[in-house]
């Protein structure tokens, strides 16, 4: 086995045994499974910058450098190919992102290995023992051999290159290493996982090769605080398009988040239905029911037939969020009961949803608290609590999944408390032990008369 850190730096020599500049990096075709080396650049007299064939020219290698079959003067020398990427210049030291681990890691070395005549990359390694290689491999060596002393085994971290995918051709950007499964595949929470690790411009990169419906999905995932730096980074209409496809509640907690400037921007590229629905939530304050509901539920009138009822399920959208209940509105639209959807299927169709309906709802006002919203959901064991107004009509609901958010942001907020208080008492205790340590010193300096 090679690794690239191995053989830059080392002599290319042509046929003649004259040496006529070091190696500077190698190419690979991105198209195999474990790419052929397909090009060597490398350095002549005065750092000039040579490429040339793989397979032309280069005759033998090894970790002590390269020679080519013909020499110098016969030397035909090419450019960098739409489809070939170097691996010194666009991979080594970046970032890529190990999807199996869901973490961003760092290429600190490339594997390669010897085929015959031919040299390809097997994957990248990422742990420490590429980094104590890049040292100097007598470094690397040193290392294992005292860390066996001690029972300790420091392994290879290998990524394999067949389970990398190449997300853009401009590499200095971002690399995506996908050792199970492509970045479109994974769940939306694995990914947003992995694009909290990135950076701002980074993370913008990735979001041009996700469709609307992975992005929507994948943000809806991610913490609050990475949401709003996202959209302020965004391009408006993408960004205009993306919040129009989120749930309301969603798209609003973002919208809030946002300066005054970008929100009013977004909210006027968006569909008219869209924006008002984001409006009218953005009335109530953050805390509340009515902040945290969505106004994405299903409703009927009393009137109408069990049949007809499900019917109205079948015409939903595939990405209408979970219905757990069908709420049953009077004339006014004012809540008068709600169905399971277990009374609906054991149900005549042409019963009317008043006969069987359940009347005795528990509902809360848009004022309450979440953390009282909250309490009342877990407290009555319901999937979902609906909001209404004085009057009692129905304006949205709040999901037991909103009330699982509101419970971990008030147990992050106390543990921040926690923290920033422990940091407190701590530099107290600091300065008071500074002062005291100077009094004595003080002390000390007069007695001595100094």
């Amino acid at each position: 086995m090679l690794y690239l850190s191995q053989m830059m730096g080392k002599p290319v020599v042509d046929a003649d045994g004259e040496k006529i500049g070091t190696i500077s990096d190698l190419a690979i075709s991105t198209g195999e499974v474990f790419p052929r080396i397909t090009s060597l650049a490398f350095q002549g007299p005065g750092k000039v910058p040579f490429m040339i064939s793989w397979r032309k020219y280069v005759e033998d290698f090894n970790e002590d450098g390269i020679t080519l079959e013909v020499a110098a003067h016969d030397i035909r020398f090419s450019y960098l190919q739409p489809d070939e990427v170097l691996l010194a210049r666009d991979l080594l030291n970046r970032q890529i992102v190990d999807t199996q681990g869901l973490k961003v890691v760092r290429v600190n070395d490339l594997k390669l290995s010897v085929s015959g005549s031919q040299l390809r990359l097997l994957g990248a390694e990422v742990g420490a023992r590429g980094i104590l290689r890049g040292l100097h491999p007598l470094v690397e060596r040193a290392t294992v051999a005292v860390a066996k002393l001690f029972n300790k085994r420091i392994d290879e971290q290998i990524i394999a290159w067949n389970y990398m995918d190449l997300l853009d051709r401009d590499l200095s950007e971002v690399q995506l290493s996908v050792t199970h499964k492509r970045l479109d595949e994974l769940h939306p929470a694995d990914v947003a996982d992995i694009l909290e690790q990135l950076d701002p411009q980074q993370r913008a990169n990735v979001f041009q090769h996700l469709d609307d419906a992975q992005a929507t999905e994948a943000i809806s995932e991610m913490e609050d605080e990475y949401q709003a730096d996202f959209f302020e980074d965004l391009d408006d209409a993408r960004a205009a398009g993306l919040l129009g496809n989120m749930d309301p509640d969603d798209a609003a907690d973002i919208v809030r988040d946002l300066s005054y400037e970008k929100a009013e921007t977004l909210l006027r590229l968006m569909g008219v239905e869209d924006a008002s629905g984001i409006r009218r939530l953005l009335g109530y304050k953050d805390g509340t029911a009515g902040g945290m509901m969505t106004t994405q539920f299903v409703a009927v009138e009393e009137d109408t037939t069990v049949g007809e009822t499900i019917e109205v399920l079948r015409e939903l959208d595939e990405d209408h969020p979970t219905v757990h209940y069908v709420y049953v509105l009077d004339d006014y639209g004012k809540l008068s009961g709600l169905l399971s959807l277990r009374t609906l299927v054991l149900t005549d169709d042409s019963k009317e949803v008043r006969e069987v309906m359940y009347d005795d709802v528990i509902s809360v006002t848009p004022d309450e608290t979440e953390e009282d919203v909250a309490a009342d959901i877990f407290k009555y064991d319901i999937p979902a609590m609906p909001v209404v107004d004085e009057n009692g009509v129905m304006l949205g609901i709040v999901t037991v999944d909103d009330a699982w958010d509101a419970i971990e942001e008030d147990v992050t907020s106390d543990k921040t408390k926690s923290r920033v208080l422990k940091g407190v008492g701590i530099g107290v205790a600091a300065l008071i032990g500074l002062a005291l340590y100077t009094l004595a010193l003080l002390q000390v300096v007069g007695v001595l008369g100094v």
